[in-house]
């Protein structure tokens, strides 16, 4: 199942947070460690710059309690990098959703 997350980007973190978003990708054998079938984005909105962050995952209650419990240093940089730079989520959800292989709802 693919998840999608838009969060708000704080003002005055975007650098910080575009070059952790590069750093993610020289670091590519930790990110592999943890990250699986993830993608993220930096868009323009109407109230400023939002992360869009989507990620497949089969259970994504297990991933995330696999990432709060990480002990590899890439996780705890991304945990911090993210608790500064990103503000409140977007509302919404989706108005349409069905998975290759599972309910659909």
């Amino acid at each position: 199942m693919i998840q999608l997350t838009i969060r708000e980007v704080r003002p005055g973190h975007e650098e910080r947070l575009r070059a952790w978003l590069r750093e993610l990708g020289a670091r590519a054998d930790e990110v592999r460690e943890t990250f699986r079938n993830e993608q993220a984005f930096l868009i323009e909105g109407p109230r400023g710059l939002l992360l869009t962050y989507a990620c497949e995952a089969n259970d994504h209650a297990r991933a995330r309690r696999a990432f709060e419990t990480s002990t590899l240093p890439i996780d705890a940089e991304h945990a911090a990098v993210m608790a500064a730079a990103l503000g409140d989520a977007v509302a919404g959800a989706p108005d349409f959703e069905m998975a290759l292989d599972g309910p659909d709802r």
